[in-house]
């Protein structure tokens, strides 16, 4: 096993986080995973213990500051200090405009924007307070061009492009790098349902197929690591080179 995270705490919320979270394992970081499904969150768990690494899942239902915070400091009592936040959970319903109705605006803006805000506002004066961290951010290609029936999940991600640039400012001089990775179309559990629409998607990019997590887990775990020192502000697209067309 790498140990290029050796003593290091990670924690890793919901979307990605899975593969994420066995990437910075098999780097010899200690992975917190929350998530709302205690049977996954168990069996990411054992995959990493299995692995020869550590790992400790919490059922969190996100959704405002305080399942943030309480988070936060869960993770903390578990592993230790925080030293690598990756906010990788979101939600993301596709549609008209018109159809939207403002329970599904909020859902939208309270689990992509609300939770990761305030899981920074808790964690990042810790990392600063001891002079190094890193946090990862997980966008999306759409938070930058225009796709249809994509404007509420585009604008919430577009947010956190924003953040990550304005706590790189932030907390970058005190030791802490804040990044992004937007990840084109990409194969899990939760863009299942999407069906052929994914592989349509995808096949307008260059690579010409849909991503698997441990493609953007791979980008997440460099920008974590010490490989990445001089990385800061930065929104490294994995999007099968949908920026290049």
């Amino acid at each position: 096993m790498a140990t290029t995270l050796s003593g290091r705490t990670g924690l890793v919320t919901g979307g990605i986080g899975r593969a994420t979270a066995a990437a910075l394992a098999a780097r010899g970081a200690t992975v917190v995973i929350a998530g709302r499904d205690a049977e996954r969150g168990a069996q990411a768990v054992r995959q990493i213990e299995q692995a020869g690494g550590t790992a400790f899942f919490v059922a969190a239902d996100l959704g405002d500051e305080r399942s943030a915070r309480a988070l936060a400091v869960r993770a903390a009592e578990l592993a230790g200090p925080v030293d690598i936040l990756v906010n990788s959970a979101g939600v993301f319903p596709f549609g008209p405009t018109e159809k939207t109705d403002e329970e599904t605006f909020e859902q939208v803006y309270a689990l992509n924007v609300k939770v990761p805000y305030f899981l920074v506002a808790e964690l990042a004066p810790g990392m600063a307070a001891r002079g190094h961290g890193a946090i990862v951010n997980v966008t999306t290609m759409v938070a930058e061009i225009g796709m249809a029936g994509m404007g509420l999940y585009g604008s919430s991600k577009a947010a956190m492009v924003l953040l990550t640039k304005s706590w790189a400012a932030e907390f970058g001089p005190s030791g802490v790098r804040v990044n992004a990775v937007s990840p084109g179309p990409t194969r899990t559990e939760g863009t299942a349902a999407m069906g052929s629409s994914l592989g349509e998607l995808a096949a307008t990019a260059p690579a010409g197929r849909a991503a698997g997590p441990e493609e953007i887990a791979a980008a997440i775990a460099f920008l974590a690591g010490d490989e990445a020192s001089f990385v800061h502000g930065a929104v490294v697209p994995v999007d099968g080179g949908r920026t290049a067309v």
